[in-house]
């Protein structure tokens, strides 16, 4: 539910501008939906994840399934943009409890040597969203319009609150004293990051008010984002991230790959849905069809690549993925134009998908196999923590950077009178400015891809041996 979620959103985008928004060429705006979710998902995890270790993953998760289901009835009886950008923030609230628990179980109930398989099954669900996502989001969006996307997760909610009471086991809790100061720390560096990002080019990078400046925030969340660190390794208490667990290198790497992986996947599908149905015209629906490639080859071959990753070396399952997924973006983006049939469109979607398979499950797996018991609620809330920090940093970056590359295509559109969500076709010159724009802000996340693939190398080969750490 909460990866279907995430790819409904970015369908529905276009629409909830139209709707909530529609006065201003600012883009940045309607992102804020998607990055308040993720900045509320991100900030708790490190915490969320020791709390299922202390009172049991299995009544953590169902508490935060049950504040996420509410939440989207919240979300989808909001009327402003801002009131939906606050309901977002308390179901991405919802999502932080409910994400480590899952990991934590597979983690604590299959040993090392079955775990691959078992992650392979949890890393397919990615493709299922992928493909459930789009599709659903846009026959919602086109039927009965964008508050359907949040409706539909009442009945999906209540049913997985039921089968997760009945089937997750009850597992062994471990006691744990919570670092109060680091969570504030943590907060406090993420939001003044990721604020000063999302919101720096339409401040022009320069003051937002008085004497706070985008830099100053961004530099202040840097500032405090150390002293976190230093925190964490000088307290008294049980640290929030138990840096000795970053002394295992597929640790330490996978953290570094997953959050890259986290930034590009977040990032990708957001110019390319405004320029599927805005600069071509295409509804919520035909735009969500063009994902299909991705999504039946993902959930088709991540099963596959689980199993194959408790014989072989991780490396050589997760570069050829990353490649994959980076080359997909870069052939995305030099096809979006407006002279590129649509249908070419799904031969990227289906590269991409094969690159999905060959990430999630295998960077999962890799994350996790060292762990002890005792440390797999943080060790998964950390691993989750940097995703979704990735996620955040994608979101208000690709938001910033599209806007910067429409300006740069289209000078003046901010002061034009029209929104971009204005109903009725762009004219010819506007279209095509607006293409460039979004193919221009699709090679970023393709670039940040770079990252995940350097830290694959520092992943080494599993062996028998481990699992009796």
């Amino acid at each position: 539910m909460l990866l279907v979620d995430t790819t409904i959103v970015s369908v529905a985008n276009p629409a909830i501008k139209a709707a909530l928004d529609p006065d201003t060429n600012n883009l940045d705006n309607v992102v804020w939906v998607t990055s308040a979710y993720l900045l509320a998902y991100a900030v708790p995890l490190l915490i969320t994840g020791r709390l299922g270790d202390r009172f049991g993953p299995k009544n953590i998760y169902l508490i935060g399934l049950a504040v996420f289901t509410l939440a989207s009835l919240w979300c989808g009886l909001s009327t402003t943009l801002e009131g939906l950008i606050i309901a977002r923030a308390a179901q991405g609230l919802g999502a932080a409890f409910m994400t480590p628990q899952t990991m934590a179980v597979i983690t604590r109930t299959f040993p090392p040597d079955r775990r691959g398989a078992a992650m392979g099954l949890w890393g397919a669900t990615a493709g299922v969203a992928t493909l459930v996502g789009p599709l659903l989001g846009g026959l919602l969006v086109d039927a009965l319009g964008w508050e359907w996307i949040f409706f539909v997760n009442l009945p999906v909610g209540v049913v997985g609150f039921v089968l997760a009471w009945m089937l997750v086991p009850s597992l062994e809790t471990h006691r744990h004293r919570f670092d109060v100061v680091g969570v504030v720390l943590s907060a406090v560096a993420l939001f003044l990051i990721v604020f000063g990002l999302q919101e720096g080019e339409k401040h022009d990078w320069g003051v937002i008010v008085g004497p706070i400046t985008v830099w100053g925030l961004i530099i202040a969340g840097a500032v405090v984002l150390v002293l976190f660190v230093v925190q964490q390794r000088f307290t008294r208490s049980e640290a929030l991230v138990p840096l000795a667990l970053f002394r295992d290198r597929n640790f330490s790497g996978a953290n570094v790959a997953i959050a890259a992986v986290g930034f590009t996947v977040t990032a990708m599908s957001l110019p390319f849905m405004f320029y599927l149905q805005l600069a071509r015209e295409l509804s919520p629906t035909q735009a969500a069809l063009l994902m299909i490639p991705m999504a039946v080859m993902s959930g088709a071959l991540a099963p596959a690549a689980g199993k194959l990753l408790d014989r072989v070396d991780p490396r050589l399952i997760l570069v050829p993925g990353l490649l994959c997924v980076a080359g997909g973006q870069l052939w995305n983006a030099a096809m979006t134009n407006m002279d590129t049939p649509t249908w070419m469109f799904l031969l990227p979607s289906a590269v991409i998908g094969i690159g999905n398979a060959g990430m999630w499950g295998p960077l999962a797996t890799t994350a996790t196999r060292n762990l002890p018991p005792r440390q797999a609620g943080a060790g998964a809330g950390i691993y989750n923590t940097t995703r979704t920090i990735g996620s955040v940093v994608g979101s208000a970056a690709i938001a910033a950077f599209m806007q910067s590359r429409l300006e740069a295509n289209l000078p003046g559109l901010a002061d034009a009178p029209a929104g971009v969500a204005e109903t009725g076709p762009m004219p010819p010159e506007i279209a095509a400015g607006f293409s460039a724009g979004m193919a221009q802000a699709m090679l970023l996340p393709a670039a940040v891809m770079a990252v995940a693939l350097v830290a694959s190398f520092f992943l080494g080969r599993y062996r028998k041996t481990d699992s009796a750490r």
